[in-house]
This record gives C-alpha cells, structure tokens and sequence, in this order.
C-alpha cells in the first residue's frame, strides 16, 4: 500500500508550477545582467544617440561569465546600433523633405522604448528573446 502512494504524491498540483527548464537553468546573476543590457538602453534613450553604449559595456564586461549575458547583450547592441543608424536615417531624411521626416524620430524613439522594455521583461523571466527589427552587425 505504501507503494501506491507514492506515484500520487509525485502526481500533485506541484508540478504544472515548475519552472521551465531552460529558466531555471540560469542563474539569476545572468539573468540581472541581461536584463541591465536592455534597461539601460532605455536609461540612455534620453540621453542621445548613445544608446548603445550602456548595453555595449555590461556585454563587454560581463560576456565571458554565462551565455545568456552574451547573447542578450548582442541583441541588445545589435538593437541599438540600428535605431541609432535609423535615427539619422530620419535626421537626413527631416532636411531632405524640409522638416516632414523629423516626424519619424519620435515614432523610432517610441519604438525603441516598447522593443526595450519588452526585451527586458523577457529577459529578467530567462526568456531567449530577438529583437524583430533588428541588424545582426555583432555575431
């Protein structure tokens, strides 16, 4: 009889609670870190066009310690450097068409925010996350 209750014990409510296996195999050090990679770009969005330079020196600085810094901290300078490149693109684009491109700034700064906070949200849960419009310079 006591071997019948045991595969009910193992079988409860407990189980659908776990966390996946890929999560729960990063440490929450990386997990920090990875996260800081996406967050501080959205800290450095105020700032200027240095966006990438908050995520480019935590991924220098803390790649070689898990992979998942490294590959977030990729995607995240990969990120940037395209929205800074689109920034100018739209900063040309605003004398060209004689201040009718200067609208799309806001739009691509709007749009970095949400991509950044979504990234950051992905990446504090463990979550492998790629930005949708993004150029891959970093490999």
């Amino acid at each position: 009889m006591a071997e019948e209750e045991k595969p009910q014990q193992s079988q409860g409510p407990e189980a659908p609670q776990q966390a996946s296996p890929a999560a729960a195999e990063i440490p929450k050090d990386a997990k920090t870190m990875a996260m800081l990679c996406h967050l501080l770009a959205i800290a450095i969005v105020f700032v200027g066009p240095l966006a990438f330079l908050g995520p480019l020196i935590i991924w220098l600085i803390k790649k070689d310690e898990h992979q998942f810094i490294d590959e977030q901290g990729k995607e995240s300078v990969n990120f940037q450097i395209t929205v800074l490149i689109a920034m100018v693109a739209t900063f040309i684009l605003g004398f060209i068409t004689c201040g009718i491109g200067f609208f799309l700034m806001p739009v691509v700064a709007i749009v970095d925010i949400v991509f950044c906070v979504i990234a950051t949200i992905k990446a504090n849960n463990g979550e492998h996350y790629r930005y949708p419009f993004s150029w891959r310079l970093i490999k």
